[in-house]
């Protein structure tokens, strides 16, 4: 299997797919859970707000929207995606079943990625509200994505933290306007979190680490492991019982803004 550049696996090829089905299929293999695990934090922190926006930064096909929306499991999104039923339908019909399952909240989704067909479809099946396609790594949002993300309450993300860095969520922290989201990051123990925290400190942020680990999937293979162990103890970290019975983990980070531009 290819490693991507941080040595993980690469499941690059799933989010260009029209529909979630090779992404559901590729990732029930290796046991990916992080958003189940991620579920309840992050509907207290919506439970919270009074009809809140939440921004999910790599949002890939609306998997955490999905959680929420659909009052699901990731078992019930394994089984809803790569059982014989869906292998029966073109894509419209999959749309045509998402729709309906999706219920009607007083939260809305907005979704970031870079991946246009896992953006589309979770837009189209009404699991986001709104899908904003940018690479804020490289780029400053263009006015009109800056209107979309600067309606967010809430920012979170489970995994995309190595991938995109403090350039990315300092500049959500900091759209024009001056609202200021709380955040709430998972982040592979393979990741530092530290220079996110330090830019958002410079921003009026504080930030706290939950404690405990949270499993994200399995390794895919003895190689990506050994490299991400190493990974673990570059960043500082002694592998935990987890990770070498052969769990990826990750820690839950929030940040949340002190100053009165901010939402508590």
């Amino acid at each position: 299997m290819p490693f991507d550049s941080t040595g993980k696996v690469s499941f690059d090829e799933v989010y260009t797919a029209p529909d979630p089905r090779p992404f559901f299929t590729a990732l029930r293999e290796v046991d990916y859970h992080l958003p189940q695990l991620a579920k309840p934090y992050f509907a207290k922190l919506i439970e919270e707000r009074a009809n809140p926006t939440v921004l999910d930064v790599g949002c890939s096909y609306g998997v955490n929207a999905a959680l929420y929306r659909c009052d699901a499991t990731m078992d019930d999104l394994y089984a809803h995606y790569t059982g014989e039923e869906a292998a029966d339908l073109d894509r419209a019909g999959l749309l045509a079943r998402d729709r309906a399952l999706a219920k009607s909240h007083d939260v809305r989704f907005i979704g970031l990625d870079v991946a246009a067909p896992a953006l589309a479809y979770a837009r189209e099946a009404g699991f986001l509200d709104e899908a904003v396609r940018a690479d804020l790594e490289n780029d400053d949002p263009t006015p009109e994505q800056s209107a979309v993300l600067a309606q967010a309450d809430l920012v979170v993300s489970t995994g995309c933290i190595g991938y995109v860095s403090e350039r990315t969520i300092a500049r959500l922290a900091d759209l024009p306007g001056g609202r200021r989201p709380s955040m709430a990051h998972f982040v592979l123990r393979m990741f530092s979190y530290t220079p996110i925290a330090d830019s958002l400190a410079t921003l009026g942020y504080e930030t706290v680490g939950v404690e405990g680990l949270f499993k994200q999937r399995r390794f895919a293979s003895a190689q990506e492991q050994e490299q991400l162990l190493d990974a673990v103890r570059a960043n500082g970290f002694e592998p935990s019982e987890q990770e070498l019975d052969g769990w990826l983990c990750a820690q839950l980070h929030l940040s949340r803004p002190t100053d009165r531009r901010g939402h508590q």
